[in-house]
């Protein structure tokens, strides 16, 4: 049978993996494709740089706009990131025909509804696991796995700059600032981080996860972000000795009301799986109504993890590519005539538990006046810690852990308890989660 021809848009790092695992695995690839998979032209813009990978065999040109619209190219493989020139690329591969494959989670969180339906009408295909977690099959487990099921919510860890820093700041007591330098020096982070530290990429990742949920469009203009660059060793500390671990938490949750979207530093108790996950490592958590929390865990990025994914993409797109449109696999799991309207929620009016720590001075009424002011906003306390003033200091940290609260309420209570002339800092919240 004739090779399905690939044309793939960019050689970096998850480029040039995928050429790797292409040729390592081919024969099993093949065995499970039902035919060969051939990379038959790759765009790069640097035609002289020294690659790691062999492009023998490769056609090589200066522009991804060449391949496009060649028509003896089956399945368009776009790995160049960003959602401008991408979303231009993606549009008109599908505007000739052509399958595609993409591990652009931006592209995808912005312009998603728009390429799905343009992929419908020309029957063709969309593939995007490598889009989120790398090379753990997230997309493939809600979409298909757990199609039995009606998703709770889902709770990940899918930042691996992001879970690295709070692992080092946990375990070497280091501020924010120091443990980044070190990220990108070990090119874990990028020289601006601010992608992945202020939450945009998890945000980007969570949307894709909640659109294929729950069958609705992606609203990533919706996500409420909030990073990790404001966390300090203190409150990572205190967490730690009440028994949670803080990570950058990417959650969205089916309610009566509407679809919660939110992506922010998080209180998780130690004893849960998910908040064991240390290092770059990535995991989500899965909670369906039938088989209850599922967890899935490995290396959300580098060249082979998300190759991974991409080789998957390309095999199922051949596997499927000769199939009526109408019997695939839906883009958002959901028939694309029966998507759902459900609200994303306003973070005001999302029920969470919040971690508060207050910087109060040494005095008789502080507390008293702290409670008053929960207790007026029907703010339910779980518990008060007070740490001992050492000898000389005239302020101390107070932490007060909270029932589930309507986040208007705890937003409002931030602003009264501020106001008090015995709170001379800002307080500190984060968010907690149970996660049961």
């Amino acid at each position: 049978m004739k090779p399905i021809q690939v044309g793939l848009l960019g050689l970096g790092t998850v480029g040039s993996g995928t050429i790797e695992v292409l040729r390592r695995n081919r024969e099993e690839i093949s065995r499970r494709a039902g035919r060969d998979i051939v990379i038959k032209v790759a765009s790069a813009r640097d035609l002289t740089k020294e690659r790691k990978v062999s492009l023998d065999g490769i056609e090589i040109v200066p522009t991804a706009g060449l391949i496009v619209s060649r028509p003896d190219i089956d399945i368009v493989v776009e790995l160049i990131g960003g959602d401008t020139a991408a979303r231009e690329l993606v549009m008109k591969a599908l505007e000739n025909g052509k399958h595609v494959v993409t591990a652009n989670k931006a592209l995808l969180a912005r312009h998603g509804t728009e390429i799905f339906a343009a992929a419908q009408k020309k029957g063709v295909m969309v593939a995007f696991e490598a889009s989120v977690a790398g090379g753990v099959p997230i997309i493939k487990a809600i979409r298909e796995g757990l199609s039995a099921n009606r998703i709770e919510w889902i709770a990940g860890i899918i930042n691996g700059t992001c879970n690295y820093i709070l692992s080092e700041m946990r375990d070497k007591g280091l501020p924010f600032e120091l443990v980044l330098a070190e990220a990108q020096r070990l090119g874990y982070a990028e020289a601006d981080p601010a992608f992945d530290v202020e939450g945009i990429d998890a945000a980007h990742k969570l949307t894709i996860l909640a659109a294929i949920a729950y069958g609705i469009p992606m609203q990533y203009d919706k996500a409420y972000t909030e990073g990790i660059s404001k966390l300090t060793a203190v409150d990572i500390k205190y967490a730690e000795g009440l028994g949670y671990r803080i990570k950058l938490l990417g959650l969205t949750r089916r309610t009566e009301n509407g679809i919660e979207l939110r992506v922010h530093p998080t209180l998780i108790p130690a004893r849960r799986l998910i908040a064991n996950v240390e290092g770059v490592m990535n995991a989500v958590l899965v909670k369906g109504d039938a088989v209850g929390p599922t967890l899935y865990y490995g290396r959300g990025a580098g060249a082979e993890a998300t190759a991974s994914a991409v080789v998957a993409d390309l095999v199922d797109v051949t596997r499927m590519a000769t199939s009526d449109p109408e019997q695939r696999v839906p883009h958002l799991a959901f028939q694309p005539d029966r998507l759902s309207n459900a609200p994303i929620l306003a973070m005001g009016e999302i029920e969470t538990a919040c971690y508060l720590r207050l910087r109060a001075l040494d005095r008789p009424g502080v507390l008293a006046d702290v409670t008053r002011i929960c207790a007026d906003l029907e703010i339910s306390i779980d518990a008060i810690f007070q740490k001992e003033a050492g000898e000389g200091e005239e302020q101390v940290d107070v932490v007060i852990l909270t029932h589930l609260t309507r986040e208007k309420n705890i937003n409002e209570a931030i602003r009264r308890i501020e106001a008090l002339a015995t709170i001379p800092v800002p307080v500190v919240r984060i968010r907690l989660e149970e996660l049961l």
